[in-house]
């Protein structure tokens, strides 16, 4: 399970890495979503989901769950959300603004 969880990010970060070096701004977005879910698996892989008692602290409970990947995910998610909403409100202005979502047209450098 491992395995197919470790090449799903691999897939993600390469998806989102493709993304990133689009032109058009919505695609940039597009491509750090991407990259967000695949360190949320990443992170999620890397910490061993094992199964076991919740972490409290009892006698006779010999195996705990480790709670630090789940705790590191929310946060991650809740970071990626605010950044991907931010980054969207943002490419949504420069779209009103420039009435152009091309890399090329807003720097200027357009080679057509």
């Amino acid at each position: 399970m491992e395995i197919v969880m470790s090449i799903l990010a691999g897939t993600l970060f390469a998806a989102g890495v493709y993304l990133l070096l689009q032109k058009q701004l919505l695609k940039i977005v597009l491509g750090t979503a991407l990259l967000s879910h695949g360190a949320h698996l990443f992170i999620l892989t890397m910490g061993k989901l094992n199964r076991g008692a919740p972490p409290i602290l009892e006698k006779g409970i010999k195996i705990y769950t480790d709670p630090l990947p789940q705790a590191l995910i929310l946060t991650s998610i809740v970071i990626s959300f605010g950044v991907t909403s931010f980054l969207l409100v943002l490419a949504y202005r420069t779209y009103q603004s420039n009435k152009t979502d091309m890399m090329d047209q807003l720097r200027g450098t357009d080679d057509e």
